[in-house]
């Protein structure tokens, strides 16, 4: 008798530890206008510690379906519901598996991802524990791990259409 090994959603959760969002704009290579990112990484502190928690992120692009490695996903062009990007009132909300988190973002961020209308999103598998949520990320550090090539390679990278609330 085989036995398959599967992970589940709350396997999954438990090794991501706490996932954080940290939006920045810069300048698109192609066209030299800003375009908004938002970095989703988690501190590495799942249950299985970093390595662990690697893994399980992923784990979570995979069953997500979003590209590893410098590919980029448009959503938009896919039929996938599950991931969104709502801007208002000076905050963008993420929503995808594993991971819905509001972070407020400045306004040229805010008008970079209107321009666009779209938002380039980096999921990172390397955990950034220095980035805790309520403390202060300076420009060199983003940089410095943002631009590191070791955690781009390892990221899922994908575009999503920004939304709104409408009336």
């Amino acid at each position: 008798m085989s036995q398959t090994n599967t992970a589940s959603a709350a396997s999954i959760q438990s090794r991501l530890g706490t996932l954080a969002v940290i939006p920045w704009a810069g300048e698109h290579p192609e066209d030299g206008a800003d375009i908004a990112f938002l970095m989703a990484y988690s501190l590495g502190d799942g249950i299985e510690g970093p390595s662990g928690t690697e893994t399980a992120v992923l784990a979570a692009a995979e069953e997500s379906g979003l590209p590893v490695g410098g590919m980029i996903l448009d959503v938009a062009q896919t039929s996938r519901t599950d991931i969104k990007v709502l801007v208002e009132g000076g905050k963008a909300v993420l929503t995808m598996p594993y991971l819905q988190v509001t972070c407020p973002v400045p306004e040229e961020w805010t008008t970079a991802a209107r321009l666009r209308d779209a938002v380039y999103v980096i999921f990172a598998s390397r955990p950034w524990p220095e980035a805790a949520p309520g403390s202060a990320v300076g420009e060199e550090a983003l940089r410095a791990f943002a631009g590191d090539q070791d955690v781009l390679t390892s990221a899922a990278h994908f575009l999503v259409p920004v939304g709104a609330i409408r009336s």
